[in-house]
């Protein structure tokens, strides 16, 4: 099957879909013996020869994999200031992988790296309305009314109005307060902005649910291979278009996950 270059050198782990864009004008990218310049390019994986730089670039699998991030590690494959990467916990495993969406430094809990750059899209796009569900401990009590708001949607420091989300009281001692936030955006520092928002500040932030994907039994730092259900079930709550472009089958749970991984029982 037939997809754009820049698609298939994203899916082979050489470049983000804007990076490779940059190649492809550049005229660093070869199709069959010749310079490939134009975005809108087509080849067949199985039976095109693409180079880069001079090194021929073969298609990955699709791979899937979820990870219960530590507070201290920055969300990308490669940070300026020379801190800590969520891709320096996977090793030689992180080869081709990107992150799908971001958790800030501070917060941890699940996140979902994969090389699968339609289903990463689908995921992320505004309109789709992904779940994320975190565990929020925020400082001081919190009145009725004031979950009441969280829940309706509130006005942001920007002026941006957010929708409505499932807040649930956990527990709360008075000196502090414990919440489950699920919304179906993904603000920039949204949960910490919403709490803001009705006079209060998040003191402990953890994602423990993104769409049907949670990291029980991970530790921080350990992580999984996701199970073709799971992969499947992704796709559906990501839209038709990540359902009906599968580009193959996932990749199954690897046999050994490193020293990060949890013991099976």
């Amino acid at each position: 099957m037939e997809m754009r270059l820049q698609k298939f050198l994203s899916q082979a782990g050489v470049a983000s879909r804007r990076h490779a864009e940059e190649l492809i004008v550049a005229g660093r990218v070869w199709v069959n013996g010749r310079p490939a310049t134009e975005l809108g390019s087509k080849v067949h994986p199985e039976r095109d020869k693409v180079m880069v730089d001079g090194r021929r670039v073969t298609p990955l699998a699709h791979r899937y994999i979820v990870l219960c991030k530590p507070k201290g590690y920055v969300t990308t494959r490669h940070d300026p200031e020379g801190r800590a990467t969520v891709m320096d916990l996977l090793g030689d495993r992180a080869a081709g992988l990107y992150p799908v969406g971001r958790l800030d430094f501070n917060t941890d809990g699940v996140l979902i790296l994969t090389n699968d750059g339609e289903l990463a899209n689908a995921l992320m796009h505004p309109s789709g309305g992904v779940t994320k569900t975190y565990h929020a401990k925020l400082h001081g009590e919190l009145p009725a009314d004031a979950i009441a708001r969280l829940r309706e949607g509130v006005v942001l420091d920007d002026g941006e109005r957010t929708r409505p989300a499932e807040v649930m009281l956990v527990a709360s001692t008075g000196a502090h307060t414990w919440l489950q936030i699920t919304i179906r955006q993904g603000l920039n520092r949204q949960i910490h902005r919403m709490a803001e928002a009705v006079g209060h500040s998040v003191l402990k932030l953890s994602r423990v649910a993104y769409g049907p994907i949670s990291s029980e039994g991970l530790r921080p730092g350990q992580w999984r291979d996701l199970s073709a259900e799971e992969v499947t079930a992704l796709r559906r709550v990501a839209g038709g278009k990540a359902i009906e472009e599968t580009d193959g089958d996932p990749e199954p749970p690897a046999r050994s996950r490193g020293k990060n991984a949890p013991k099976q029982a």
